[in-house]
């Protein structure tokens, strides 16, 4: 795909939201050709992500710290700590969704106001919650996850998953704030791992990885993988 046959738009120049001392400006894809599955797939084979329904990527001046990744399904081979995840959560039950249920907001609002008090989604709301995970560039599936206390059956984890034409995209993940030590958010990506495998589909994406930025520097731990770089997919071994 080529950005100048599309209309594509930058943004102004504002503070990064994960480096500071640094400047963002993302690439827009405004064209309205670009708002369906088969070129929502292309872009992201391009380096962009989503947000609601716009799809971007960023196009700082002076900073290229924000590497596209996906991993290789069909060459991954879990690591130790990831095997000890898979063994942590086995009792878990995973149950796949294709809408966004707005049961899964009290979820969301618990994660966001207790894990991410200093991001920019803080503090949560429902409006945000909608407009932010839902989107109608292609199909969705929400991948919950159910513990059982007793007879009790409750939702601790929810990953936002788009379906795209050679993968899936790992769009978002929260979880209940008080099974943080459960990794959750490493069993989610290993979830969805184990789903592309099923669909015979080769890549999962899991978005932006920030070597300097702790929130965002956990997603090259999933090997082998690619990163997209000077706008080719490089492939990362262990």
């Amino acid at each position: 795909m080529n950005d100048s046959n599309f209309k594509v738009g930058i943004t102004k120049t504002f503070p990064c939201s994960y480096l500071p001392n640094e400047e963002e400006r993302l690439l827009i894809a405004l064209d309205e050709r670009l708002q369906n599955n088969h070129s929502y797939s292309l872009l992201m084979t391009q380096g962009f992500r989503r947000s609601g329904d716009q799809s971007y990527r960023p196009h700082c001046p002076n900073c290229n710290a924000c590497q596209s990744v996906r991993v290789l399904v069909n060459d991954f081979m879990p690591s130790k700590s990831q095997k000890r995840s898979l063994k942590r959560n086995k009792h878990l039950q995973i149950v796949i969704s294709s809408e966004l249920k707005d049961n899964y907001y009290p979820l969301y609002e618990a994660y966001i106001n207790t894990c991410h008090q200093d991001g920019s989604m803080y503090p949560a709301n429902f409006q945000q919650f909608k407009s932010f995970l839902s989107s109608n560039l292609t199909q969705q599936l929400f991948i919950e996850t159910w513990a059982h206390d007793n007879e009790n059956k409750r939702l601790v984890c929810v990953a936002v998953t788009d379906q795209l034409i050679n993968g899936l995209s790992a769009v978002y993940t929260f979880y209940h704030p008080d099974m943080r030590s459960q990794g959750l958010g490493v069993f989610s990506i290993l979830s969805q791992i184990d789903l592309c495998k099923k669909n015979n589909l080769p890549f999962l994406y899991l978005g932006y990885q920030i070597d300097d930025c702790a929130k965002m520097n956990y997603k090259n731990r999933y090997f082998p993988y690619e990163q997209f770089i000077d706008q080719e997919w490089l492939r990362i071994e262990k």
